[in-house]
C-alpha cells in the first residue's frame, strides 16, 4: 500500500534536484539566440543561397526542441507539487497512485534533462556515422557484430532516431563483415560516442557443437556527421576512387551493374566504401559523407586530448582493450571498464537499454573536465 510520507520525501528530492538543474541552464540566452536567428531569416536576401542556412535551420530546430523540453519538463514539476498538495489535503490510494506516477514521470524527464544538459561540444548536436566491425574468429566475431547492430537499433528505437544504412557487407555463414550506418536525431553524436571502441562478449558458442565457451570482439567506431556546415576540404586530386560490383548473399540484392564505390583519401590513408544504393552517384555521395565525417573526427582528436585514439591507431581488436564486456556465460553482467558502470539483465542491454552506460560515461568526462 503507498504511504504519503514516503512519497511525499520522494517528490520533494525529485523537485530539489529540478531546481539545482534549472539553475544551471541558461534559458535567457536561448530565447536571445533565438530572436538573432528568427532576425537573420528575415532578412531579405537570407535565402538568396539557401545552403548557407542549413546549419542556421539546424541549430533554430535545436534550440527549439531544448526550449519546448524544458517547458514540458516545467509543467511534469508544476503537476507534481499540485498532486503533493491534493494527496496531502485526501490521502486515498487513488490520489497516491496518481502521485507516483507523477513522480517516475519526472524522474524520467529530469534524466533526460539531465544528460542533455552534458552535451556542450559543437559536434555533439550533430547526427552520428556509426561503424560496427568483428574482430578475428570468423563466424563467431560477425554474429557478435549483427547482435550489437541489432541493440543499437533497438536503442535507436526509443530515441526516436532514424537509420539509414550506408554500406552493409554480410558474413560468410552468419552475422555481419562490417555496417556502416546513418543515425539522425538530435544529439545522436553526443549520446552514441560513448560507444566508441572494442565490446567483447563471453558466452557458449552456438556455433560450437561442443557447446564450448568462446569469447568475441567486435569494434564500434563513431564520427559526427558534420554535413555541409563544417568546412572540411577534399581535394579531388586526394580521392582514389574504385567502382566495384557490390557483394551479398545472391539474388536481389547484388547491384547487376558496377555502382559500389571505394573512395582511398591519400593524405590519411582513410578508405570508406558505400554499395547500399542502386545509383553510382548516390554511394559516392555517401562514401564522401562519410570520409568528411572522418576527417573532421581526426580534427578533432588533434585538438582535444580525451579523444585518444584514431581510426588507424586503435587498439587491435582482442583482448585487453575493450571498453565493454557482456558475460553470458558462466554468470549474467554487463560491465563497462571505464566507468564500472554494471547491469545484470544482459536481456535488456542487448535489446537497447544502454541510457545508464551512456549517462555514466558522461558524468565520467564531466568530473574530469571539472578537474
Amino acid at each position: 500500500m503507498l504511504q504519503y510520507p514516503e512519497l511525499r520525501t520522494q517528490g520533494k528530492e525529485l523537485i530539489d534536484k529540478f531546481q539545482d538543474l534549472w539553475r544551471r541552464l541558461d534559458i535567457d540566452a536561448d530565447q536571445e539566440r533565438l530572436e538573432e536567428i528568427e532576425r537573420e531569416l528575415v532578412r531579405p536576401d537570407a535565402w538568396d543561397n539557401p545552403e548557407r542556412l542549413t546549419p542556421i535551420l539546424r541549430e533554430k530546430s535545436l534550440i527549439v526542441a531544448r526550449v519546448d523540453r524544458l517547458a514540458e519538463l516545467r509543467r511534469v514539476r508544476d503537476d507534481l507539487e499540485e498532486w503533493l498538495e491534493l494527496a496531502r489535503d485526501e490521502g486515498g490510494q487513488e490520489v497516491l497512485l496518481a502521485l507516483s506516477d507523477q513522480i517516475v514521470l519526472l524522474g524520467e524527464k529530469l534524466k533526460k534533462a539531465e544528460m542533455a544538459a552534458f552535451f556542450t561540444g559543437p559536434e555533439d548536436t550533430a547526427d552520428a556515422i556509426f561503424e560496427i566491425h568483428p574482430g578475428a574468429g570468423g563466424t563467431e566475431a560477425q554474429d557478435w557484430a549483427e547482435m550489437l547492430l541489432r541493440m543499437y537499433r533497438r536503442w535507436c528505437e526509443r530515441e526516436n532516431f532514424e537509420i539509414k544504412f550506408l554500406d552493409f557487407l554480410p558474413g560468410d555463414e552468419a552475422g555481419v563483415k562490417s555496417v556502416t550506418l546513418q543515425i539522425c536525431g538530435p544529439y545522436a553524436y553526443g549520446m552514441l560516442r560513448s560507444e566508441k571502441g572494442i565490446h567483447r562478449l563471453i558466452r557458449i558458442s552456438p556455433f560450437d557443437a561442443s557447446g564450448r565457451r568462446h569469447t568475441s570482439f567486435a569494434s564500434v567506431d563513431v564520427y559526427p556527421d558534420v554535413g555541409v556546415d563544417i568546412d572540411i576540404e577534399i581535394k579531388d586530386e586526394d580521392l582514389r576512387v574504385d567502382v566495384f560490383r557490390a557483394s551479398g548473399p545472391g539474388g536481389q540484392h547484388v547491384n547487376k551493374t558496377s555502382s559500389a564505390i571505394r573512395i582511398t583519401h591519400l593524405p590519411s590513408g582513410i578508405v570508406v566504401q558505400c554499395q547500399n544504393e542502386k545509383s553510382q552517384h548516390r554511394n559516392r555521395e555517401s562514401a564522401l559523407k562519410v570520409l568528411r565525417a572522418r576527417l573532421y573526427e581526426q580534427e578533432l582528436q588533434k585538438i582535444e586530448a580525451e579523444k585518444k585514439v584514431d581510426y588507424e591507431a586503435k587498439n587491435a581488436i582482442g583482448f585487453g582493450s575493450q571498453i565493454r564486456t557482456y558475460t553470458m556465460q558462466p554468470y549474467r553482467l554487463v560491465k563497462d571498464h571505464r566507468t564500472g558502470v554494471e547491469m545484470g539483465d544482459v536481456d535488456a542491454v542487448l535489446d537497447g537499454d544502454l541510457d545508464k552506460f551512456i549517462r555514466g560515461f558522461l558524468l565520467r568526462q564531466s568530473d574530469a573536465r571539472q578537474h
